[in-house]
């Protein structure tokens, strides 16, 4: 994986955990808030941190935002100071402007102002909860958009014993098994060959409405 340079804004819990993760996969990361303890407190993972306004532009410019691969705008207190943030980035050119939305008004403001893409993590948390609590055979679920997405299903007790290129599974029901998940362990290389048996869950690709049908979710 290409190591990237990210630019946070906005040292909050979420722009925490994003810091922390990105700096466990190997990327640089410049941390910015204008609270002095919020930086202190990450410096021990993150690549570099600066105090200071996101709103004001000479601060912004010193940063150099457009040497990032990417600037994430993480500031959920001040929607006000969030857009102005959004907007001084682009103008500044940065590459890419991925900012947080609470609703979905702050997201049409966002989008208008220069973010190149929106995080909505409240609304996301809530729909990936409304989803894998409301059926018994979802273990896990990843939205690809509005039609399509990404489940971990148990195997069907039917399918037991017999081989993915047996049971057809693309060509009869339009679904791809992305993958194959064992004692905790993922396997993305798998054959027509392979044997389903009731230990391994399967990573499933398709439309809402075929996955629901063929795993009665």
């Amino acid at each position: 994986m290409k190591r990237k340079s990210v630019l946070i804004i906005g040292m909050g819990k979420f722009g925490m955990h994003i810091a922390s993760k990105l700096a466990e996969l190997g990327h640089e990361v410049m941390a910015v808030d204008k609270d002095e303890q919020r930086i202190n407190d990450c410096m021990s993972f993150v690549t570099n941190g600066r105090i200071g306004d996101s709103t004001n532009e000479n601060f912004l410019r010193e940063l150099s935002v457009d040497s990032y691969d990417v600037c994430i705008v993480t500031i959920s207190s001040d929607f006000q100071s969030s857009l102005e943030t959004t907007w001084l980035l682009k103008e500044l050119g940065a590459v890419k402007v991925v900012s947080r939305a609470e609703s979905d008004a702050q997201a049409k403001f966002l989008l208008r102002n220069g973010a190149d893409e929106i995080v909505y993590p409240e609304k996301q948390l809530a729909s990936w909860m409304a989803i894998k609590y409301s059926a018994n055979h979802i273990l896990d679920y990843i939205e690809i958009d509005h039609a399509n997405a990404i489940f971990e299903v148990p195997v069907p007790q039917v399918w037991v014993g017999k081989s993915i290129g047996e049971i057809n599974i693309r060509r009869k029901y339009n679904i791809n098994i992305m993958g194959i998940k064992k004692n905790g362990n993922f396997n993305v290389q798998i054959s027509p060959d392979d044997i389903l048996t009731d230990d391994v869950t399967l990573f499933v690709l398709g439309e809402y409405k075929d996955i629901q049908k063929v795993f009665n979710l």
